[in-house]
Parts: structure tokens; sequence; C-alpha cells
């Protein structure tokens, strides 16, 4: 499981978007460097599409989409590309890498949104759905990955504090397959 480096992550607010709100259309938009491992997240009102067109980003479709929603309850969506289209990389092999990298996604999330959550407390409580999208039905599922205050890391001591009974779950339902 990779770990957030905090130093590496810039974190851009779209335009009608400012670090405490608003709360009910806020999407996010993460890419990362491949050559320098940088993490590039979008807060806004709707994804950064800007951020995802280009000719590299299309290729590898690696990026990682989030979006609040309010309807019954408070829920973080996740969305991760596995297959369909052109994309890199085989769907068992890009499902792997979206696995094994998403607790440090949701932790990229959570801290760089982290004067919402400060705002917002409730939130570290909502629900997170993450949404792998492939043309495999075996890949093709929407999961519950806890809630977000299972993904906080210190922002003075920038010390990682893994939510080990989350990780122990989810390698146990690894194994069963």
């Amino acid at each position: 499981m990779s770990q957030l480096n905090p130093q590496k992550l810039q974190v851009k607010f779209a335009e009608g978007t400012t670090p405490d709100g608003p709360v009910t259309t806020r999407a996010y938009t993460l890419t990362h460097s491949d050559s320098t491992g940088d993490l590039f997240l979008t807060v806004g009102l709707q994804y950064d599409h800007r951020q995802i067109s280009g000719w590299y980003t299309r290729l590898m479709r690696d990026e990682v989409l989030a979006e609040w929603q309010f309807e019954d309850k408070s829920e973080l969506h996740v969305h991760c590309h596995v297959s369909g289209g052109l994309v890199l990389g085989s769907a068992g092999w890009r499902d792997s890498i979206f696995r094994r990298h998403l607790p440090m996604v949701l932790e990229t999330f959570r801290y760089g949104d982290q004067a919402l959550f400060e705002a917002f407390p409730e939130l570290n409580r909502a629900s997170v759905k993450v949404h792998f999208h492939a043309t495999q039905a075996r890949y093709d599922r929407i999961e519950a990955w806890g809630k977000p205050g299972d993904y906080n890391i210190s922002k003075d001591s920038l010390v990682y504090k893994p939510n080990e009974k989350r990780a122990q779950i989810w390698l146990n339902s690894r194994t069963k397959e």
C-alpha cells in the first residue's frame, strides 16, 4: 500500500470553489506524474476535464474522479476506469493497481480538502462508495470503502496512521477470490 506524501501534493481550487465550500456540488479530479510522483488534485464544482484531456492521461486512464452526493445520506462516490475503450494494461492488472493505491487516493482527497472536513466534520462519517468501471463483469463493481475519516493523516506531524482493521478486511476479501 502506498502512502501519501503531502509534499508531493498540489491542490487547486477551481473557480466557484473555496477550501471550505460549497459541499453539495463538490467534485475531485486526481491525476499524477509517473516521472516525479507528484499528485495533482483539483477541487471544483465539476470534474476538471482539462486536467484529464491530455493524450497521456487519455491513454493511461489512471485518473481518479470523485464527487459528493447527498440523497438519503452523505456519500463520497469515487470512480476508477478499470477497462473499456483505449487503455493501457489488462483489466486485472489495472484493477490491482487501483486497489493498491486506493487508500492513498482517499487520503489525498481527505488531506487535500482538509478545510472542508474541518468546516463540516460530519463528512468524516459519510460512506465512501468506489465505482470500478470495467467492461468485464468481474471487475465492474461498486464497493463500500469505509468513511473519509478512516483515511486521515495528521497534518501537523505528517505521520501516516493506517487503519489496520480496514486494511485487514480488504486483504481477507482478496484471498477469498
